[in-house]
């Protein structure tokens, strides 16, 4: 059993990974500022502090008080078209705040690190699917504040003793099978949450292009489950604890999804047709982005376990049903 501190615990992926640990018998606590988090996600029974990853002094007294072996980092920011227009905020938070943590750890005498990183930082792939020997280079902020984590990691363990793991996500998507936890960001930007909301009389969906060179015309993407993110992150834990070499490792389905083929998925699941409509394409987005996860595969024996896409959209359908005002109004954690 590995004592486990989760940064951005509240969040999605986080509560999802919290949850894991939990389940997996783990003792985890959870720091998060609840700046887009939501304490309702936070598993029955585990602790939370509520503290930004930048107060170094609370970051280290739960560290301390948890007696924690091992972090867990989720608590970034993630919108990709928000960082281009606010750089500074995203070094801030993604960069000076990560390694507040890190300080942290160092002065806690915390050694293992697992890093919730982004397929971003690859860019405009030179071809699919992408493997870990890809060129680095980030189009936009929020990859760029990734990348920097990541090349300081090796600089890291070198000086202080801190092994690590960097998991470099594709599309995250659905909710937890039990439906006790989902997706719910105050200014949602992803796929197939804004498809849900548009098929239940929301705001109509954007897509963004439909000149792309894919079958459809639309953009391909590569979703992988939240809960497949969540064991990714104990199959790197426990690869660590065995004396694992630090690494980074993409997780990903392996297979592309067009954002047509989405939002037909959402319209037969739901039950309604997804209200849509045509937008020019965004600046940086690649035509096809779908990840070569054999490393993770090999070396950690992760797996997914829900590569339908019918799936994973029924899951999201099934928290979003049972939340239709997100965590707002709730008042029992899961």
């Amino acid at each position: 059993m590995s004592r486990v501190v989760v940064t951005g615990g509240a969040g999605y992926i986080g509560s999802h990974a919290a949850r894991a640990l939990a389940d997996a018998g783990h003792a985890v606590a959870v720091l998060d500022d609840l700046s887009a988090g939501h304490e309702q996600a936070v598993p029955k029974g585990v602790p939370m502090v509520r503290a930004r990853i930048h107060d170094h002094a609370a970051v280290r007294k739960l560290l301390v008080d948890h007696r924690a072996d091992a972090v867990m980092h989720f608590a970034a920011w993630l919108a990709v078209g928000e960082s281009v227009a606010k750089p500074i905020e995203y070094y801030q938070n993604n960069v000076s705040g990560t390694l507040t943590v890190l300080q942290a750890m160092r002065d806690a005498g915390v050694a293992r690190f697992i890093f919730s990183s982004t397929c971003a930082v690859y860019g405009e792939p030179s071809r699919v699917p992408i493997d870990e020997t890809l060129d680095k280079k980030p189009i936009n902020a929020y990859g760029e504040t990734k990348l920097t984590v990541e090349r300081a990691l090796p600089h890291l363990e070198r000086a202080y003793g801190i092994k690590w793991t960097a998991l470099r996500y594709f599309n995250a998507a659905g909710a937890h099978p039990d439906g006790t936890i989902g997706e719910d960001h105050g200014d949602e930007v992803h796929l197939i949450p804004l498809a849900i909301r548009a098929a239940n009389g929301g705001t109509p969906l954007k897509v963004f292009g439909e000149d792309y060179p894919t079958p459809d015309g639309t953009c391909l993407r590569d979703y992988i489950h939240v809960s497949d993110l969540a064991d990714a992150h104990i199959r790197a834990l426990e690869a660590l604890e065995r004396g694992g070499p630090s690494d980074a490792f993409n997780v990903g389905t392996g297979t592309p999804h067009s954002v047509r083929s989405v939002i037909d998925t959402v319209s037969r699941v739901v039950g309604r047709p997804v209200a849509w409509e045509s937008a020019p394409r965004r600046p940086g987005d690649p035509a096809v982005l779908y990840a070569a996860a054999d490393r993770a595969r090999n070396e950690l024996g992760w797996r997914p376990n829900y590569t339908d896409l019918e799936v994973i959209v029924r899951h999201a359908w099934q928290w979003h049903k049972s939340h239709p005002g997100g965590y707002r109004g709730s008042t029992t954690n899961h």
